[in-house]
């Protein structure tokens, strides 16, 4: 299918863009403003793959389309983590491309890149050209790579403002940029080279540690602005912020080494001294260990022979005990003794009593009560059917 060509700054339903070229003339009038039309390719928003890349319909085929001139922090690529901000970028690029989009395409003198990708200017439909508005917002950075310059400076114009505003890349409060990693390691350096030393070794070789952890993490900031200058969040500060945050890293990072060679020379000289405390409290302790094994020793001694003198003395009383309760017992196998003879004559004298008298039981006669006197019949000879009443004894005739 051939999609019509589109201009510039016509109207947005005919997706064109057009390049007006005006020419003043001279004080006492002016001839009509001339047009020359430049032709565009209309397509149709596929999906978007990252922050600058996104497939595009046209010419009947899907294509990958890279944007010209702008680059943003990158989600897919095979060798490299997700960027700073990179979601972000891409994100927006869906917010301002979603699938469905009718778009404008311009290309450069070279129409592909290495990567076969399709290099494009993407406009929308109000002229809005996308490869500025993720530099706008911070989220895109301006390349130039010759030949292609042509939408170079309206990228880097965009990204101006983006920079003025200080959001995006260059945001110090979101987190992963360079900007916010240079402000919390100047902040961690600066708390940790005002902490107060500590009066003891711990506290000082702490306080040492402290500085020297506060000191690693800035150095190693400092490393990725010196390294990273080809990275999209470092090219994003641009070269005079870059040596700025540089030299502002450096000035902290010289104060910081000071305060932790002051810290560390005191922390040596307080362990020294702990140590020699430590030596002569353990000849103290030493000293009193032995005069307190001599005390146990003699207390030992002493308390085996209170435990000897306790031993005669309860085996004295075993014995005096162990002849008392033998002493009971013969007393009570004696009672026994005449308590069981005792009862042997009362069972003799019982078995010797003459027998006792049976009990007198009269004979029992068992009781007839008297038989009921006979129903009268008050029908004598009656015998037709008869109803009787409640009980069965009484009838009349029915």
């Amino acid at each position: 299918m051939n999609h019509a060509r589109f201009r510039r700054l016509t109207p947005a339903s005919l997706l064109t863009v057009a390049v007006l070229a005006s020419t003043l003339t001279a004080c006492n009038g002016s001839e009509p403003a001339t047009e020359s039309a430049v032709e565009y390719q209309p397509g149709t928003v596929v999906r978007v793959i990252d922050g600058d890349t996104l497939v595009i319909n046209f010419d009947g085929d899907d294509q990958t389309v890279r944007l010209l001139n702008v680059d943003t922090p990158e989600t897919k690529h095979p060798d490299k983590p997700v960027e700073c901000l990179g979601p972000e970028a891409t994100e927006k690029l869906e917010s301002l491309t979603p699938p469905g989009t009718q778009v404008g395409l311009d290309f450069d003198v070279e129409r592909t890149d290495k990567y076969d990708r399709v290099l494009a200017a993407v406009f929308l439909e109000d002229q809005t050209l996308v490869n500025a508005e993720l530099a706008r917002v911070g989220l895109g950075v301006p390349i130039l790579i010759e030949p292609n310059r042509k939408y170079y400076d309206e990228v880097q114009t965009a990204y101006a403002e983006a920079s003025a505003q200080a959001v995006g890349l260059l945001d110090d409060s979101a987190g992963c940029t360079v900007p916010a990693e240079v402000a919390d390691a100047v902040e961690a350096l600066t708390a940790a080279t005002e902490a107060p030393v500590g009066a003891t070794g711990s506290a000082a070789a702490a306080t040492a540690a402290g500085i020297l952890a506060a000191l690693t993490t800035a150095k190693a900031v400092r490393e990725t602005l010196e390294a990273g200058r080809d990275t999209v969040r470092v090219i994003a500060l641009g070269a005079d912020r870059t040596a700025a945050y540089i030299s502002d890293l450096d000035t902290q990072i010289t104060k910081g080494e000071k305060s932790l060679a002051a810290a560390n020379t005191k922390a040596t000289s307080l362990v020294e001294a702990e140590k020699a405390a430590q030596a002569a409290a353990a000849k103290a302790e030493a000293a009193k260990a032995a005069e307190a094994k001599r005390i146990e020793a003699e207390r030992v001694k002493a308390e085996a022979a209170q435990a000897a003198r306790v031993e005669a003395e309860r085996l004295k009383a075993e014995a005096a005990e162990a002849a008392r309760v033998q002493a009971e017992a013969d007393a009570r196998a004696e009672a026994d003794r005449i308590a069981a003879e005792a009862a042997a004559a009362e069972q003799e004298r019982i078995r010797n009593l003459p027998p006792a008298p049976e009990p007198y039981i009269p004979p029992a006669a068992p009781y007839v009560p008297p038989a009921p006197p006979a129903a009268a019949d008050p029908y004598p000879g009656y015998t037709g059917p008869r109803c009787y009443a409640p009980g069965g004894k009484t009838y009349r005739p029915c």
